[in-house]
């Protein structure tokens, strides 16, 4: 447990939360500040500050239980769809505001005011050819970690 990280207080239960589900690797628990009706985090037990920190079997844990609260909120809150969030920052541009990895579960209704995350649209295809060139290459060199 990190001191003064708000997610290591839900997760030892020193701060209260609406608990969903837990397990040995994680724990799911209702947003405070909720982007539509159901919407809670997925979080594992040991802390880790974000995605790429994160040991591999902590994010597949995550990962795996975001998949069964997805279920839980299509069946159990009537929701038509269910969007996955998983924001990193670098101090910036990331959006991260709880530096414990997290997976938001978002419920998505037809009336909710979400609407769509980014405007799909067209760029030169040589960018998409570099932008794959460059990460092949990052993870050759990474070891394809």
């Amino acid at each position: 447990m990190l001191r003064e990280c708000v997610f290591c207080e839900i997760v030892s239960g020193e701060l209260a939360a609406d608990h969903v589900y837990e397990d040995d690797r994680t724990v799911a628990f209702m947003d405070i500040n909720p982007a539509t009706y159901g919407h809670l985090l997925v979080v594992p037990r040991t802390h880790a500050t974000d995605v790429i920190s994160a040991e591999r079997q902590d994010w597949l844990a995550v990962a795996d239980t975001a998949r069964r609260m997805a279920s839980w909120v299509t069946g159990g809150l009537k929701a038509h769809g269910v969007d996955l969030l998983q924001c990193n920052t670098d101090g910036t541009v990331g959006h991260q505001t709880v530096f414990h990895l997290h997976l938001h579960v978002l419920p998505r209704y037809e009336q909710d005011h979400l609407g769509a995350w980014w405007a799909q649209e067209t760029t030169d295809p040589s960018e998409v050819t570099e932008a794959a060139r460059q990460l092949v290459d990052f993870g050759r060199r990474a070891g394809r970690r």
